[in-house]
């Protein structure tokens, strides 16, 4: 049934409720506004819908008006759906809990909606003193830095040098825009420059991009932060500086360190080599999907899907460079790390002979693998003493990260259970999650074992530092009731006693990073490290190529240094 009221339509179709409700929930875009003279719009979180019961809504951004709502006041919500306005008749709230810092609260199902044939985004501005970073890539080298001062569910509006005009002219398909947020979270999404405004006297340009290509994931995202940035800014009107409560976004970060904790802001331009800055798209990636899962999102499948592949044809194109490039993304957090030098060196390990759609499962899989570790407690991997306590509850990581696979049809399950089930498997039942033994194992889940835990030893972790590719392989020797034998001595065959990505220590005193290697396993390429410290631009050398033992003599050691 439609009936018109003023300007809108009011629906009452259940279907089609449930139709509308269900695409805001998809955006996660909706306004609140209380029904009191002289009430704005103010942006929230829809996040659940029980047809015929209630809505589920994260009111974090506006906490302040929760003893307002929890004392009976009306309000109604008002959103943009398949190109209309939707609006709600008048709510009240029905249910108040706090989970995890962030407030979720119910209210009545709507029995009808109205909705108006018009477009209408709400727009969050900056104040001053709200830095968000923001980078423009057009390619992996070309690239413009500035700040965010407006954004919307739509689009947003960046503050750029002038030099911008060049790229910004050249660009023939969508460019990337990256935004930095004060608390290290980062996001990227694509967008199409619609207008420019320079600004003569600050040499400055303002330019308006429309998103596009946007998935349901970065939408939801997108609308958080959107969330977010009305919320701390408006702390900033000396009416509500004592009842708004700050926004996580804006709270600069302690020293990071862990498995969950998020990226400060990236200067592409200081990683060490050009596959470490091609690298760096692919660590952005899974830093926001790290947020996004936070948020109680499922995993990107088709983000997946783009960086798996970007992953293989990088190492189509120079597998040492990419094996190297693994080693040189200190800057990005622990997990992120991680993750990446699984993916890459399992895909170098095993999958030579394999069709490509077998090697990008096996990619994606390494890629997202230990993602599930940011859903438990962080305190976790702080512990300087890993006691059974620990282990148990980390272990509940694995299946959190399988039940965010919703959107990963695609994702071969065979591969997927090998390597995220079986990577923390062992070989005589002791691992975790099913304690599964050898019999239970694939050869995939057995390899995969063997790269994930020489990845994890060659980082530093609370309760040890970093070992040496030497003492990793003896640790594992002394461990055929947990790994594969066969496994173990293929991995050294095929990643030899120095691989490349090692600091080496020649008998000329001189030490670098080995970069390749002949068959034989004696480095071939090596950049100069004048420090012990993982590479970056600004602490590497020169290259020295061939003749090696000549120029610096023989590799007498490794340096342990956590990459």
């Amino acid at each position: 049934m439609v009936a018109q009221q003023d300007e809108f339509e009011t629906i009452a179709n259940i279907t089609a409720i449930e139709s509308l409700l269900g695409t805001l929930i998809e955006g996660g875009g909706v306004s609140l506004c209380l029904d009191a003279a002289g009430a704005r719009p103010e942006p929230i979180v829809l996040m659940e819908q029980h047809p015929g019961q209630t809505l589920v809504m994260d009111l974090s951004s506006v906490s302040y008006l929760l003893h307002h709502l929890q004392d009976g006041a009306a309000f109604y919500l008002r959103a943009q759906a398949q190109g209309k306005v939707v609006q709600t008749p008048l709510l009240h709230l029905t249910e108040t809990r706090q989970a995890g810092g962030r407030f979720l609260c119910c209210c009545d199902y709507p029995a009808t909606l109205a909705i108006l044939q018009r477009r209408e985004s709400f727009r969050a501005e900056l104040r001053m003193g709200m830095v968000v970073m923001a980078g423009l890539y057009g390619s992996d080298t070309d690239v413009v830095e500035g700040e965010l001062r407006d954004l919307s569910q739509d689009g947003c509006q960046l503050e750029l040098p002038l030099a911008a005009s060049g790229l910004l002219a050249a660009a023939v398909k969508p460019l990337t825009l990256a935004f930095t947020f004060p608390d290290g979270t980062y996001f990227e999404v694509l967008g199409n420059a619609r207008h420019q405004k320079t600004d003569a006297e600050r040499h400055l340009l303002r330019v308006g991009f429309n998103f596009v290509e946007c998935s349901a994931e970065q939408e939801r995202q997108i609308w958080y932060f959107v969330c977010e940035i009305e919320r701390e800014a408006a702390r900033y009107k000396k009416e509500e500086q004592s009842e708004r409560q700050p926004s996580p976004l804006f709270a600069l970060p302690n020293k990071r360190s862990g498995a969950g904790e998020m990226l400060g802001r990236r200067d592409i331009k200081r990683y060490a080599t050009p596959m470490a800055r091609r690298l760096v798209k692919v660590a952005a990636y899974l830093d926001a999907q790290l947020l996004s899962l936070k948020q109680g999102s499922d995993i990107d499948g088709r983000q997946l899907s783009r960086y798996a592949d970007r992953i293989l044809e990088l190492h189509e194109e120079d597998r040492e460079a990419l094996l190297f490039a693994s080693r040189c993304l200190s800057p990005e957090p622990l997990l992120v790390r991680h993750c990446i030098a699984v993916a890459i060196h399992l895909l170098d390990f095993v999958g030579a002979s394999m069709p490509r759609e077998l090697r990008k499962a096996i990619v994606a899989s390494g890629l997202i693998h230990d993602l599930g570790k940011a859903l438990v407690p962080q305190v976790l991997f702080k512990a300087p003493h890993f006691e059974a306590s620990h282990r148990e509850a980390i272990s509940e990581h694995v299946q959190l990260l399988f039940d965010r696979l919703h959107n990963c049809q695609w994702l071969s399950a065979g591969i997927a259970q090998a390597v995220i089930r079986g990577i923390n498997e062992r070989m005589d039942g002791s691992g975790y999650p099913e304690g599964a033994d050898k019999g239970d194992l694939s050869e995939l889940a057995k390899a995969s074992a063997v790269v994930d835990v020489v990845e994890a030893m060659r980082r530093d972790r609370a309760d040890r530092p970093a070992k040496t590719a030497q003492q990793i392989y003896r640790h594992l020797l002394q461990h055929p009731h947990h790994f594969d034998m066969r496994w173990i001595k293929r991995y050294i065959e095929h990643f030899k006693a120095l691989p490349v990505g090692s600091l080496a220590c020649f008998s000329s005193q001189q030490q670098g990073w080995v970069l390749r290697l002949d068959d034989k396993g004696n480095p071939v390429e090596v950049l100069l490290a004048p420090t012990v410290e993982p590479p970056m631009r600004d602490n590497v050398g020169a290259v020295v190529r061939d003749n090696i033992t000549e120029r610096l003599g023989r590799a007498v050691s490794e340096i342990a240094v956590s990459t």
